[in-house]
């Protein structure tokens, strides 16, 4: 319009869409949707006046320009009437086709200002701070902007057949389609409504009641496909219908003869070689007309047939329950069967358990049966045993006595036949039966002098490993000055015979193999005096650990038995010949071969009160007699048999 108008030709208007639906033919069948545009919670009133009823419309009224800016300065906001298109309103055309006369001047009158007078803003809120305005704004929305939604009703029901969603916080509230199909044809057939709109904005405490409007579909007006091609202004609280082909409304602040004026309307469509296609024949519409209507009786029969269905399903819906439980049942039945048949199995297995349990009970009960008859026995004879036990344990206490005399006159035997004696002037150097034998030190020493003193050893050790029930891991062969030893576990080079066999002898031998020969006799000794609770404290020193192994072996109480002939038959004895009366006659005897010195005489009396103290092990005090004690039980026999 406005092309045509700065032109200045007269164009015939652009063709509006066709609806598809004739007035008449429109149901709420084909209701799909509902919108509200432009909407207001303040009533604004229904009929626009002509002119103001005020002085001011009088023509002999004062218009000066100070009056002219102050009336333009108190008009309110104004409301918009469009939220599709803010475009300015088009005018209508009349109907011959000219240019409508312009509703307002084409340029505005300005009042002239004089002198005194003060030029004033026409913008509200220009001085405002961004505060106030904020404010301002905030308060138009809260007043503008609401919770809206709307009800469907029908006539003969006073329930409505549809309830639509909140549309939160908007001007234009949107609703989600919806179809009226499930209503029924009582409903889907009818082409009149009421729809109810309700409102609520901030400043509201409840719902607002804000519309009633009913209309019937054939006085709607068909605005198009979109309201993207619709120029015209909609009115405050505007209510749009979306149909099948469209979107209708009513305009009911139209003037009369533009609603009355003839639509213009989209030529038919043409045949592509330029005929206009026939229309359908009077027979096709009628009985297009009469298959609508044997559908919709078929709906009506679907529905009658439905509701009969519902009424007999209500009449017996005890019998169908019943019927619907009978599976479920029959599901819980083989639940509790199977539960049932595995508690028999459980049954039946505890009860084998028990049956076991049972026997098993009364098997021990015959055996503790028998056990106490046998206790009972045993306690009767119990005294008699104890009495024996009592003898035995005397016996064996006098066995064991007399056994460690006989190792104690052993070793006052060895000590007599082999003595030791302290070398005078030299420390810790010691000679047996007048032969010096060094402490693992043999380059000054003479080779016939040392091989005789270590046979002598070797004769010793020997004789003691039986009567100490210790077996030698490196045992001795006895050949006099030509003794050899043993050590099973040597690997070395075969020498001469045997390499695993060491001597005792310096000379015709390799030196290093006499020394391992040595060390081997020093370690039974250190094994000896180990039976015996002695812990040398150089295992180099051969005769001095020798010495103080004879020294505590031969302590003890008591006088030492005779040796008699026979060997074990002087244990049996009572009565004998002592060789000498107490352990301390040893000392005298090892002594008095000659004076010791004076380091030897503190060597003696360290060893004296070793002696007399006890040695120790884990704790516990160890004598020599307690020594023999602890190993008497192994080799008795085969060491009394030596005695002899």
């Amino acid at each position: 319009m406005a092309e045509s108008t700065l032109s200045g030709q007269s164009a015939p208007p652009p063709p509006r869409e066709r609806p598809w639906l004739l007035p008449y033919n429109r149901k709420l069948r084909h209701l799909q949707g509902i919108t509200i545009r432009n909407l207001t919670l303040t009533s604004t009133p229904s009929r626009l006046r002509g002119k103001t009823i005020d002085d001011e419309a009088i023509p002999s009224t004062l218009k000066s320009p100070t009056k002219a800016l102050a009336l333009r300065e108190s008009k309110g906001l104004a409301h918009s009437r469009s939220s599709s298109d803010l475009k300015t309103k088009e005018t209508a055309r009349p109907s011959n086709g000219s240019l409508p006369e312009p509703t307002t001047p084409t340029k505005a009158t300005r009042p002239s200002v004089g002198k005194g007078l003060r030029r004033r803003t026409t913008m509200e809120w220009t001085n405002a701070s961004p505060l106030t305005r904020q404010k301002k704004l905030e308060d138009i929305t809260a007043d503008r902007m609401a919770d809206t939604f709307f009800t469907l009703h029908v006539e003969k029901q006073e329930e409505p057949v549809y309830i639509s969603e909140v549309a939160e916080k908007a001007m234009n509230p949107n609703f989600k389609f919806f179809d009226l199909g499930p209503c029924g044809p009582g409903v889907t057939r009818l082409d009149k409504l009421t729809v109810k709109v309700w409102a609520k904005s901030e400043s509201m405490s409840s719902w607002q009641y804000l519309m009633d409007y009913t209309v019937r579909l054939r006085s709607l007006q068909f605005i198009g496909k979109s309201l993207g091609t619709f120029r015209h202004s909609l009115p405050q609280n505007c209510i749009l219908f979306h149909m099948t082909d469209g979107i209708y409304t009513s305009f009911t602040d139209l003037p009369t003869p533009e609603r009355a004026g003839n639509v213009v309307l989209a030529p038919p469509k043409q045949h592509p070689d330029g005929r206009i296609p026939n229309s359908s024949s009077y027979d096709a519409l009628m009985r297009l007309s009469t298959l609508d209507d044997c559908i919709q009786d078929a709906l009506v029969t679907r529905d009658r047939i439905a509701d009969e269905i519902e009424s007999i399903l209500a009449v017996n819906r005890g019998a169908i329950s019943a019927m619907e439980q009978v599976p479920e049942t029959e599901e819980n039945l083989r639940t509790v069967q199977a539960a049932v048949d595995a508690e028999k199995r459980r049954v039946n297995h505890a009860r084998g358990r028990r049956d076991e349990l049972k026997a098993n009970i009364e098997q021990r009960r015959q055996k503790m049966k028998v056990g106490q008859e046998q206790q009972q026995h045993v306690d009767r004879h119990m005294p008699e045993q104890r009495e024996k036990c009592g003898e035995i344990k005397e016996l064996i206490a006098q066995v064991d006595e007399d056994i460690l005399g006989q190792r104690r006159r052993v070793c006052e035997d060895l000590l007599k036949l082999y003595p030791i004696e302290p070398v005078p002037g030299k420390s810790f150097a010691f000679s047996m039966r007048g032969l010096l034998l060094p402490n693992s030190e043999f380059d000054d020493a003479k080779d016939d002098v040392t091989a005789a003193a270590l046979s002598y050893v070797a004769q010793v050790v020997s004789q003691l490993s039986p009567y100490l029930s210790v077996n030698l891991p490196y045992p001795i062969t006895l050949h006099g000055s030509a003794s050899t030893i043993e050590d099973p576990l040597a690997v070395g080079v075969n020498t001469q015979n045997n390499p695993r066999t060491y001597p005792l002898y310096m000379k015709g031998v390799v030196r290093y193999r006499f020394e391992y020969g040595v060390f081997l006799l020093n370690k039974n000794i250190e094994i000896l005096s180990n039976a015996l609770g002695l812990r040398p404290i150089d295992i180099r020193q051969t005769l001095p650990n020798l010495k103080y192994l004879l020294y505590v072996a031969t302590a003890g109480k008591g006088e030492l038995p005779a040796r008699k002939a026979g060997g074990i038959k002087g244990l049996l004895r009572k009565d004998g010949m002592s060789s000498r009366k107490g352990s301390m006659d040893s000392t005298a005897t090892a002594s008095s071969a000659g004076t010791p010195t004076a380091e030897l005489q503190k060597n003696l009396e360290d060893v004296g009160a070793k002696r007399i103290s006890h040695p120790r092990v884990n704790g516990a005090p160890v004598t020599a007699v307690g020594s023999l004690k602890q190993n008497s039980g192994m080799h008795t026999g085969s060491k009394l048999r030596h005695v002899g």
